[in-house]
């Protein structure tokens, strides 16, 4: 049996349930296929807020959305493309207000309007938050707006395969988790909304099924990723588990300080001190540690004492109870043991402003997507507000697709990919080879966080290419024990693995090819941003399982903001 729907969103986060919401409200018959249900989504883990130049904040009166777009663009170090930023940040207000016209309960001022904190990179304090559970909150929102619209949702169910024709996407193939069975949805247009990789590096804040498998869907269809190579690691991840420690802590006033009790960041950046952006403060740290100043153990103190309770228990209540839970340290007292951890990715599938990708009829948005409007950093309090615009839009942009171009009635070339999708799985559980899956995903994350972490060199770079295609070699010899198809989680792993090596290599190939230092892109070989050869979009085609991708460049678009020395 093959679903047939106008839509098909796969992916249920913020983005995802946006676009669904948009597409629905027009009319259109919308289902989303998530791996996930919801409010199970990794958008639920952002904790520090949505960035929107309300200007409720009594600093923040002369703020603008011009002012925040160019914030956006100097923190990008000027690879966002601006039209794309432009955008962002003129509907950031209107969305922010819609959201809490839906239900999301904003922290307040007394006078009622939405609070406001300062967060890193940003002239002033713009990113409005529900204490430290601003995702978590919107999530629940766009969730129960669904339920209201009546939106299908499946979830446990993992989108491993698109189907296309030369003209078009025609739909998706999806592992029902529960049964084991192959699941066939046509659809007219399909958005991929699937988040980020974070589980390709050993020290993540990510969720543990973000495999970038979403990426690869639209890569192995024949969708280049881009700017790969830009990978973000946030300053503040709790120590053992990389648990996210919101940079709302800095943007409430809390300190890092080393193992000799100093506050480092003067040296880093005097200016903005804790609230530069995440790359400045992630290196920052991470030289500290390297030069002899961080405590045994890799990490630095996150001193919040000075607060007060009372501030922290309103407005860090999340992040308290975190720390507690798995360090057993209370921050109202104690300092809390951070380092920098895999956080985020810039780069994702090549994406515009409208969210088309170039195969017709695919969207992209969210982590998934490089639109791009993080360049070569991201700030903080822009990645939910992406997924909140982006995510409309895209939905907007579907309904108009349909209506221009209408059905495409292919249901050859969805059948055709269920086959093929059928002799991939039988392939892989038929698998009986001497390879331990689970073995190789620990040498593949090991590996990027040894050599493709905060600081990178060509020697390093190269050392994990090896070893990245040595594991891609060995996982055709992988063992799958487990042979029974329902809730087969070895299943499950085992394609997304194949993912994650595929992203492994993106990421590094990338990394390799751009011999510059630019936003979160550190080269210790290249120390020196290079805006006569590198500045473009670095774009990676793939060539199939045995070969490297093939690198293209696209033009970054400049509006307004030529670039200049980033300097806080």
């Amino acid at each position: 049996m093959i679903h047939k729907h106008q839509v098909l969103i796969i992916g249920g986060g913020i983005a995802g349930m946006g676009a669904a919401i948009e597409a629905k409200e027009a009319g259109l018959d919308v289902i989303v296929v998530s791996l996930t249900h919801p409010v199970r989504s990794h958008s639920t883990c952002a904790q520090g807020g949505i960035n929107a130049a309300l200007g409720n904040h009594p600093e923040g009166k002369d703020d603008s959305w011009e002012k925040h777009a160019y914030d956006t663009v100097k923190g990008s170090d000027f690879l966002a493309d601006q039209d794309a930023v432009e955008l962002m940040c003129k509907e950031a207000i209107p969305r922010v207000y819609e959201i809490e016209h839906w239900g999301a309960s904003f922290s307040r001022y007394e006078d009622g309007r939405i609070a406001q904190r300062p967060f890193g990179g940003a002239a002033f304090p713009r990113t409005a938050y529900i204490a430290d559970k601003t995702g978590h909150q919107i999530m629940h929102v766009m969730y129960q707006r669904s339920v209201k619209l009546g939106i299908p949702i499946v979830y446990d169910r993992l989108v491993f395969k698109l189907a296309r024709n030369e003209d078009r996407v025609t739909g998706a193939i999806a592992l029902n988790l529960i049964t084991g069975e192959l699941e066939a949805y046509q659809a007219d247009v399909v958005m991929i909304a699937t988040g980020g990789y974070g589980r390709v590096y050993a020290n993540t804040t990510n969720s543990i099924n973000n495999t970038g498998l979403g990426m690869v869907l639209a890569y192995r269809a024949g969708v280049p990723l881009q700017d790969m190579e830009f990978v973000q690691f946030h300053p503040t991840t709790l120590v053992g588990t990389n648990i996210l420690m919101t940079e709302g802590a800095r943007g409430e006033g809390g300190y890092l300080r080393n193992r000799l009790g100093e506050r480092f960041m003067k040296r880093y950046a005097p200016e903005k001190m804790e609230l530069a952006p995440r790359d400045i403060v992630a290196r920052a740290i991470w030289t500290e540690v390297l030069e002899g100043r961080g405590f045994p153990g890799n990490y630095v103190h996150l001193d919040l004492t000075h607060l007060g309770k009372e501030k922290i228990m309103e407005r860090l209540p999340q992040i308290r109870e975190l720390a507690l839970d798995f360090l057993g340290i209370d921050m109202i007292y104690d300092p809390i043991p951070v380092q920098p951890g895999q956080h985020y990715s810039m780069g994702g599938i090549a994406a515009n402003k409208k969210t088309e990708t170039p195969l017709s009829g695919l969207y992209a948005a969210g982590e998934c997507s490089c639109v791009s409007v993080h360049g070569a950093n991201r700030l903080g309090g822009n990645s939910l507000l992406e997924t909140a615009v982006f995510g409309k839009i895209g939905g907007k942009e579907m309904v108009k697709f349909i209506q221009e171009k209408g059905p495409h009635n292919d249901e050859e070339s969805v059948r055709k990919a269920l086959e093929e999708a059928k002799q991939e799985v039988e392939e892989l559980l038929n698998k009986d080879g001497d390879e331990d899956l689970f073995e190789l995903m620990r040498e593949l994350r090991e590996t990027m966080k040894e050599y493709v972490f905060v600081f990178r060199d060509e020697k390093g770079l190269k050392t994990a290419l090896d070893k990245i295609e040595n594991i891609k070699k060995r996982y055709k010899n992988i063992k799958i024990k487990t042979k029974t198809r329902h809730y087969n989680l070895e299943l499950e792993r085992a394609i997304s693995l194949g993912a994650m090596i595929e992203i492994a290599e993106a990421i590094t190939y990338g990394a390799l090819y751009r011999k510059e230092f630019r936003g979160a892109h550190y080269r210790t070989d290249y120390p020196k941003r290079d805006d006569k050869n590198f500045l473009h979009h670095t774009l990676l085609y793939r060539q199939g399982w045995d070969k490297l991708p093939k690198i293209g460049k696209k033009p970054v678009v400049i509006t307004k903001w030529q670039p200049v020395e980033r300097k806080y």
